[in-house]
């Protein structure tokens, strides 16, 4: 008798990355990940910014959302050496396509809206 894994992670590919589907399913299902995603199209890029940027947005869920993008490859986190500490976050190579992908989903949806 052949098991089933529950464990999410074996979907992953070889790189430890999950797959890009599960990603856009991740990320299109959060509404805060969206909006992190949006400020840092902007040029916003400092946790203190992003946390300013919508009411409701607390820490914890935003550390959470950036975590899961920075583990999915979508940003970059810089730490520079400075006192105090600055720590700013930045679209990978992959993150701009994947902002692609997501703007192909806003685009068909829009498509969709207007027939």
């Amino acid at each position: 008798m052949q098991q089933i894994s529950t464990d999410p992670e074996d979907s992953y590919s070889p790189t430890g990355k999950p797959p890009v589907g599960e990603m856009v399913e991740s990320i299109v299902g959060c509404k805060w990940s969206l909006h992190v995603l949006a400020q840092l199209r902007r040029g916003v890029n400092r946790p203190g910014e992003l946390a300013r940027t919508k009411t409701g947005l607390t820490t914890k869920v935003l550390n959470e959302r950036l975590a899961k993008m920075v583990r999915f490859g979508i940003v970059v986190k810089q730490i520079y050496p400075e006192s105090p500490p600055r720590v700013e976050y930045h679209f990978t190579d992959f993150g701009h396509k994947f902002l692609g992908v997501l703007d192909a989903i806003d685009q068909l949806q829009d498509e969709m809206d207007n027939r």
